[in-house]
């Protein structure tokens, strides 16, 4: 299988995976701290890498080089989850997801100014109908909101978060010096647990662990094991292949797969409105992946 189609199954499976935080994150979100959970989440994400570096590729000293450069990436990276839960409390899964899928257009943004990648006019076309859909999920169909740019506490929060997100993905191609994937994942997990150990210091020993709701700790593990240690690997492995844009052209499909999970979880679905923004979210999608060719 070539590069970069090994890159884009990488972000298929990313896509999947990161979908089940929405629904997850939305029913614990006000039920412990994200700072908390986030610490919790790095942690045990750290070990399970850990634990994979060790069965596979093994430590490298140079690894080791220029540790600044974990620090950075761990940094953006808590940024993104503690703001994705602050912002979960309130707004709700698929305008959530609707949001996150606003980062192709700033990773687009950032990978011409971090790594010169220049954006085809029918990737810009197709990455214009992406935002478009999902302005539309986001504003909940509601032209008059639209118009009035009234988006809700929860979305603007996380939004933030998503800058800090669409950044970390050019910065992957621009420090990595040739570790491999699982290696790198690991000192960002390191390090961005220390960052949040540090900054949420308060809110991990006032934590009743012990007492905390089973959906919590489902949580808890779900985004530690598959939505964080498998889909840093997927997002560095993706990232190394494919352009910044195309990495995050596959966030268009979370919506539809928040969809899926709000079903199965008995949510139910959002208004057949609103599925007219994901719809257009999934064209951009097939746009960007035809201008492969």
């Amino acid at each position: 299988m070539r590069p970069d189609l090994k890159g884009h199954l990488a972000m298929l499976t990313f896509s999947a995976l990161v979908a089940g935080s929405f629904s997850l994150g939305s029913m614990s979100a006000n039920l412990i701290s994200p700072a908390a959970l986030n610490a919790a989440r790095f942690i045990i994400a750290a070990m399970v890498i850990a634990v994979a570096v060790v069965t596979t590729t093994g430590f490298h000293r140079e690894a080791a080089r220029a540790p600044w450069r974990y620090l950075v990436l761990g940094a953006l990276f808590a940024v993104y989850f503690v703001l994705m839960f602050e912002g979960l409390k309130t707004a709700p899964p698929v305008s959530a997801s609707a949001v996150f899928t606003l980062t192709p257009v700033m990773a687009a943004g950032f990978g011409w100014l971090l790594l010169g990648q220049i954006t085809t006019p029918r990737m810009a076309f197709a990455l214009a109908i992406g935002a478009g859909g999902s302005l539309w999920v986001i504003f909940r169909a509601d032209l008059e909101a639209l118009r009035n740019f009234q988006i809700g506490r929860g979305e603007a929060v996380f939004f933030v978060g998503c800058i800090s997100h669409a950044l970390y993905t050019p910065m992957v191609r621009k420090l990595n010096r040739g570790e491999p994937a699982v290696v790198f994942t690991l000192g960002t997990l390191l390090a961005g647990a220390a960052l949040l150990l540090i900054y949420g210091w308060r809110d991990v020993l006032g934590t009743d662990w012990v007492a905390l709701p089973s959906i919590v700790w489902i949580t808890i593990f779900y985004v530690a094991v598959a939505a964080s240690s498998a889909t840093f690997v997927l997002l560095q492995f993706a990232s190394l292949r494919l352009p910044s844009a195309k990495v995050m052209a596959y966030t268009y499909l979370t919506p539809s797969w928040v969809i899926l999970w709000e079903i199965a979880l008995g949510n139910g679905t959002p208004p057949l409105a609103v599925l007219a923004g994901v719809l257009l979210t999934i064209i951009a999608l097939y746009l960007l992946l035809r201008d492969d060719g």
